[in-house]
């Protein structure tokens, strides 16, 4: 027989996967899909709440950012993440800056969030940012999970997130709907609006590449490709 640790913690569990399996629950649904005396669920709902993994709303309780946050870092080595790992280090190879791989948090959510990174050969560089969240209003990212995009594909914006610092970035599309963003973060003082310019052609030809064919654009540090 499992100790009561043991079963807090099964039980714990079993209530966050009520929880993400329906997007949202009630106290009572809760307990319900569970098998949870109320006051069990609430005691577990009230911890996890605290810690992030889920958070309270007018319609129950629903997955947390902590937990969204740990999805992202688990995805490090899965999926889109191994899908754009080819056009990543393409990207700093042609530009010397940092490169990110940034998903919305959840369906309907005002955040993005950062799963992966390939760092700049600059020795001043913008560091790792995997598994942070940013908002989706006022940042290259998250205009692009908006489908707010400029006539060139690409968005670019100026102390979005931190001061002093500039992102480039262009969607990542299956059969039309944006399921991620591609973007080049850099210091400011390196990002002139002429490499602006050609680091958003770059980007753009990299994130369709993704998903598909490899861009055919010579992308060599210094050579711009065709959007």
């Amino acid at each position: 027989m499992a100790d009561p640790s043991t079963r807090t913690v099964e039980r714990a569990l079993n209530l966050l996967a009520a929880v993400c399996d329906a997007g949202s629950l009630s106290l009572a649904e809760s307990a319900r899909e569970t098998g949870l005396s109320a006051s069990t669920a609430l005691r577990l709902l009230r911890t996890m709440e605290t810690e992030g993994f889920v958070r309270k709303d007018d319609d129950g309780y629903r997955p947390g950012m902590r937990l969204v946050q740990l999805g992202a870092q688990a995805l490090a080595n899965e999926s889109l993440v191994s899908l754009a790992e080819a056009s990543m280090t393409r990207l700093v190879a042609a530009t010397g800056e940092s490169t990110y791989l940034n998903v919305r948090s959840d369906q309907g959510s005002d955040h993005g969030i950062y799963i992966a990174v390939r760092e700049g050969t600059h020795s001043v560089r913008h560091s790792s940012w995997v598994g942070r969240s940013i908002p989706l209003d006022g940042t290259a990212a998250g205009a692009v999970l908006r489908g707010e995009l400029g006539p060139a594909g690409y968005v670019v914006v100026n102390d979005g997130v931190e001061a002093d610092v500039t992102a480039v970035a262009a969607p990542i599309t299956v059969g039309g709907r944006t399921v991620g963003a591609l973007s080049v973060v850099a210091p400011s003082y390196r990002m002139s609006p002429a490499e602006a310019e050609r680091i958003g052609a770059l980007v753009v030809a990299e994130a369709k590449s993704v998903l598909h064919a490899p861009p055919s654009a010579d992308l060599r540090p210094g050579t711009a490709a065709s959007s």
